[in-house]
């Protein structure tokens, strides 16, 4: 069975910094904020959260179909989407504008500042979700503003349970807004600073919006996930990662092996720590498609 996973696929620009953002900034100047950062490497990676996500299921077994837009530079990720064994019938070339671009820079804490153009990404809404008997869930991640309300909308009118994780995209949201994905949605899974952010927008604490869904699951990095079902909460602990290298790409890891676990029929807990340990083995990588299971 397939899981669609709509989202972006996008290039990653990606630096290190080898001091602290917190060192070079300075509070009582933010208003006036002009610095620069000294970063002695860079790379390009294949990203996005379609392609990420995407990546972790194929690694684990899955079948992820991702739903994406890449731009008149694609071509290069499309033909890595096709040795890697991963379906393109979902995503759409446009020609009149670039592939969403991130450029990602990390410091020695793995704190990390982003700037992203979406490119191509802003015209996803143009592909449609409809009812196939070999799909049997979805999932709404970052991408386009119109994408995200209209596919949940196509998820939840074709009858595919989704889950729906908005990431970075959660403050294009009002309250009323992300209330209504909730109601839509199946599953609901968030950091702990959206996690916050959505209680705070909706008015609706974690178990409270654990009460509208099948659940709620918070990451907390390195301390775990709180998995929240019916108002009750448990704590999912951390897997020990053999090396911090790089954390892009973790979170996107983290929803591949939940999707591999809710295919399966698991327990949102089970499917979590699954979600830890893949999450574990690709921050010991640089770039959030090189790693290895």
């Amino acid at each position: 069975m397939a899981a669609v996973i709509c989202g972006s696929l996008a290039f990653d620009t990606i630096m290190n910094f080898e001091g602290r953002f917190a060192q070079q900034i300075l509070p009582e100047q933010l208003h006036i904020l002009n610095v620069s950062f000294l970063v002695p490497t860079l790379r390009r990676d294949f990203g996005g959260c379609a392609g990420n996500i995407a990546y972790a299921l194929k690694l684990l077994g899955g079948h992820p179909l991702p739903m994406a837009t890449v731009g008149n530079d694609g071509d290069e990720y499309l033909e890595r989407m096709k040795q890697l064994g991963i379906s393109a019938e979902f995503v759409r070339k446009v020609t009149d504008t670039y592939t969403a671009q991130a450029m990602i820079m990390t410091d020695q804490d793995n704190n990390q500042i982003t700037a992203f153009h979406p490119g191509a990404m802003m015209q996803a809404h143009v592909t449609r979700i409809e009812a196939r008997p070999d799909i049997k869930l979805g999932i709404i991640s970052p991408d386009g503003r119109d994408a995200m309300l209209q596919h949940a909308e196509q998820f939840k009118a074709a009858g595919i349970p989704f889950v729906f994780d908005p990431g970075q995209g959660l403050p294009m949201f009002d309250g009323k807004e992300l209330a209504n994905f909730i109601d839509q949605s199946t599953w609901v899974t968030v950091n702990d600073y959206e996690g916050k952010m959505l209680s705070e927008r909706t008015g609706l604490d974690s178990a409270a919006i654990s009460r509208r869904v099948q659940g709620l699951v918070v990451t907390l990095g390195g301390e775990g996930c709180e998995v929240w079902i019916d108002g009750e909460k448990t704590l999912v602990p951390p897997v020990q990662a053999a090396a911090v290298v790089d954390p892009t790409g973790c979170g996107d890891a983290w929803r591949g092996a939940l999707l591999f676990g809710l295919e399966q029929g698991w327990s949102l807990a089970r499917c979590a720590a699954l979600g830890n340990q893949v999450g574990a083995v690709k921050i010991a990588s640089r770039g959030p498609q090189n790693y290895r299971l």
